[in-house]
């Protein structure tokens, strides 16, 4: 072990403080063994260092932060370049406001778009995703700054999302769900990361053996500290034997008593713990000494100049009939949309952002040589239908030539702990628009929000830049493309289909009670609309520009692919070029053809380069899960290079050497696989592939709820009490919902299990406590009462006990060895 001499001093209490966090944000210090606490940040937007007593969803103010764009909208960029320059600013930042980890980024695949937090993550594609991640790390760590890559793994919904469990098959976990995962850490090597909240096919991520340590540590080498998601902590000590080192936020006493009476009691050997505490402290003690030799280089102006352009070069320009965009020198233009006066630019929920200064459209506008009709809210942002504002819109609309109408997804459509319903913008967004659209006027829609919508109004208008979420500094973003100033270069991170119904987990999504199942497999995003010919709004990779570009002169080697590109254009700008894989007569199901690398150049006009995309160890694998192992199908592949998932522009194949598998499935027990039908399976169909009678998925409505039922589930208690309490929690929810302001600790108290009461009260509220109040829920009032009063006192004397172990007395009245 690199820190026996340390540890060898401690004293059991001591290692077992360390293995849970001394506050919400901060680890346990040791000052005597020169042991330094860590602080950790939320941060994959911008860091939210909280001012005076932290809590876990923001409802307390943050120092003020620059608010960079999401992942999400920087994934559209497919600039890795930009997005390491991004995780660096993040991390001169942290630096400036003493932060050792910042906790991020999100690289969750995104499995529906109906996902609340899918702004936060990059890609419906492990392998954009990873590499996106890999650079953020690598910024981020480049200044002796921690990263924490978030949530492993498989965690897809917000629904139940502390206690439900993700049903999927090996494959499809292996290939999509741990691929960015495993990308990131080999890559980037992360010096920590965050377990999710759910459990993965029966097991908690925090106590995954499987996960934690043949995977994360043994199979890619990770070597920094594993981190629960805040109250993600299931079974402590179950966490520390498996892999997992620090419980979050702190728990007082209570979890690091847990550790010393089961190392006193042999569950777990203390020689398990001692290597927990061993890579712990070669992580922090590296952080420190890291961070000594750092300093901050950069200015509040120049952060927000940096997120300008950021957000700039992530905008997707979707649609441009007759070449409306961009706009002219003088154009008389009318604003239209209550985002232009009040900006939509970050998600909701632990990751909110105090912004340092935020841009409106309104405001900015005045610096581009424009002229400006007017401006009208046009809607309700609460999704309340006004008459009145449509027609104010519309008065202001006839004096333009043309229309920036400023739409998108509110603020309640995306946000943690609650999912989105539907895959439509507001209704009155709508309305507005095709009214609007009636006046015959070039119409210009400026999205914003995280993730993909539906456009049944798509042909009603002449062009479309969806901004995603472009942070502070979006609205100059977006007047940067709309004028011309910057050309759009952004490519969807995602697939846009014509309807949600078309999407593979349309029908299983989400899993509203204990399984969320995977039905799908792997057929996610583009991997399904593909393979099964479905057509789509937009495809993956998609987004246009102001200039044109031809790739010609391609040449395939054993080692990659690389062809000429030329800027024919009149315009300066960026092209992406995206390489796909597939294999026609493969022994296994698989996609049509997969994302295995992408290359962003700029050219200026008329300029031509050459542009290499070399083959690596992900262009050619698959996993097997007979042999449990990636491995290479030896045959004939498909390699197609284009701009998007469906604009291919050259088509060859290659001999690869390999293994070649022996049939593992049954081709007629699996016929939807193999052929990509996937989005009406049932749940026998879905067994056969899963090799595993899939159980108690459903509540049991006559059972006692548990301590990993959520607070939603008192529905159904028998404790009249317990039920009001319900109706209480889902009236707020509801109401929050209906103003379109969410209430963040409604949300997360909603879909919290009964156990995190004793992982997010600092020790206040005990197990055992948990334990009596379930008494009092499911009908035993008196007898869990009484319970709770005795459990309390006795909770107060173990929070002031500072000599936690019986060892510790008979070691020469608790001196050090």
């Amino acid at each position: 072990m690199k820190n026996s001499e340390r540890i060898d001093k401690m004293t059991l209490t001591e290692k077992a403080r360390l293995m849970s966090g001394a506050s919400i944000w901060q680890t346990v210090a040791l000052p005597a063994l020169d042991i330094p606490a860590l602080f950790l940040s939320d941060g994959p937007t911008g860091l939210r260092k909280q001012n005076g007593s932290g809590d876990h969803l923001g409802l307390n103010a943050s120092i003020p932060s620059t608010c960079y764009p999401t992942a999400a909208t920087i994934a559209n960029s497919w600039d890795l370049e930009l997005a390491e320059t991004l995780g660096k600013y993040l991390g001169d930042e942290a630096l400036e406001q003493e932060i050792d980890v910042i906790l991020g980024p999100g690289l969750n695949t995104k499995r529906s778009p109906l996902c609340g937090r899918n702004f936060e993550y990059f890609s419906e594609d492990p392998y954009l995703s990873g590499k996106m991640a890999a650079a953020y790390i690598k910024g981020i760590q480049a200044n002796g700054v921690a990263a924490c890559p978030k949530h492993f793994a498989a965690n897809s919904q917000e629904l139940r999302r502390m206690a439900n469990n993700s049903v999927v098959d090996e494959r499809a976990l292996r290939e999509i769900y741990l691929t960015g995962f495993e990308i990131a850490v080999k890559e980037a090597k992360p010096k920590s990361i965050m377990t999710a909240y759910n459990r993965i096919n029966g097991i908690y991520a925090n106590e995954h053996h499987y996960l934690l340590r043949e995977i994360l540590k043994d199979e890619w080498g990770f070597d920094g500290f594993v981190v629960s998601d805040w109250g993600g902590s299931n079974d402590h000590v179950e966490g520390v034997k498996n892999g997992s080192h620090l419980e979050m936020p702190g728990t007082g006493n209570a979890g690091a008593l847990e550790i010393v009476e089961a190392v006193e009691s042999g569950i777990l050997a203390e020689t398990i713990l001692d290597e927990r505490i061993d890579e712990l402290l070669s992580v922090t003690l590296d952080i420190h000494e890291q961070k000594q030799t750092q300093h901050v280089k950069t200015t509040s102006e120049q952060r927000n100049a940096f997120a300008q352009k950021a957000a700039a070069q992530s905008i997707v320009l979707l649609k441009n009939n007759h070449e409306t965009l961009p706009l002219k020198e003088l154009e008389k233009v009318a604003i239209i949309g209550d985002f232009a006066k009040v900006s939509r630019y970050q998600g909701a929920g632990s990751s909110l952002v105090n912004p340092t200064k935020v841009d409106t459209i309104v405001n900015a506008v005045q610096e581009y040589d424009l002229e400006i009709a007017g401006f009208a809210q046009g809607y309700d942002r609460k999704n309340k239908m006004d008459n009145g504002l449509v027609m104010e819109a519309t008065a202001v609309a006839m004096k333009s030539d043309v229309i920036l109408l400023f739409m998108g997804l509110t603020e309640i459509s995306e946000v943690e702990g609650l999912d989105r319903e539907h895959m439509k913008l507001p209704k009155n967004q709508e309305v507005l628009l095709h009214e609007l659209a009636k006046l015959n006027k070039k119409l210009v829609v400026v999205l914003s929000g995280g993730s993909a919508i539906e456009m049944p109004w798509l042909e009603k208008v002449d062009a479309v830049i969806h901004c995603y979420l472009g942070g502070q500094a979006g609205a100059h973003g977006a007047l940067d493309v709309l004028t011309g100033k910057v050309n759009p270069s952004g490519k969807l991170n995602e697939s846009y289909p014509i309807s949600y119904s078309d999407t593979p987990a349309a029908y299983y999504y989400p899993g509203k009670e204990y399984d969320a199942e995977y039905r799908e497999s792997i057929f996610v995003g583009y991997r399904y609309y593909d393979k099964v010919k479905k057509s789509v709004l937009f495809p993956f990779g998609f987004g246009l520009s102001y200039t044109n570009f031809s790739c010609t002169d391609f040449v395939v080697t054993e080692q990659g692919i690389s062809c000429s590109v030329e800027n024919n254009g009149k315009l300066d700008g960026a092209e992406v070029l995206q390489l796909y894989i597939g294999k026609k007569d493969s022994a296994i199901f698989r996609p049509t053809k997969e994302l295995k690398g992408f290359k962003k150049i700029f050219l200026k006009k008329g300029e031509r380069a050459t542009v290499t995309i070399p083959f690596d160890a992900y262009t050619f694998r698959c996993f097997n899960p007979e042999s449990n192992q990636w491995e290479i199908e030896a045959g004939e592949y498909l390699i197609s290079v284009g701009t998007s998932s469906q604009d291919i522009t050259f088509e060859t194949t290659i001999m690869r050497q390999g293994v070649t598998l022996q049939p593992f499935y049954d081709k007629a027990k699996l016929a939807p696989y193999f052929s990509g039908e996937v989005n009406r399976l049932s749940k026998a169909d879905f067994e056969i592939l899963y090799q595993h009678e899939i159980t108690g998925s459903m509540w049991n409505r006559e059972k006692d709820l548990g301590m990993n039922d959520t607070l939603s589930q008192m529905f159904y208690a028998k404790s009249r009490l317990a039920r009001g309490i319900y109706r209480v929690l889902t009236r707020i929810k509801d109401k929050s919902v209906e103003k379109g302001e969410p209430n963040l600790n409604i949300l997360f108290n909603y879909n919290m299990p009964f156990r995190a009461m004793a992982k997010m009260t600092g020790g206040n509220i005990s197990q055992s406590m948990v334990k009596a109040i379930l008494l009092i829920v499911n009908g035993h009032f008196f007898k869990g009462t009484n319970r709770l009063l005795k459990d309390f006192f006795l909770n107060n004397k173990v929070k002031k006990r500072q000599d936690l172990s019986k060892l510790e007395r008979n070691l020469e009245g608790g001196k050090r060895k």
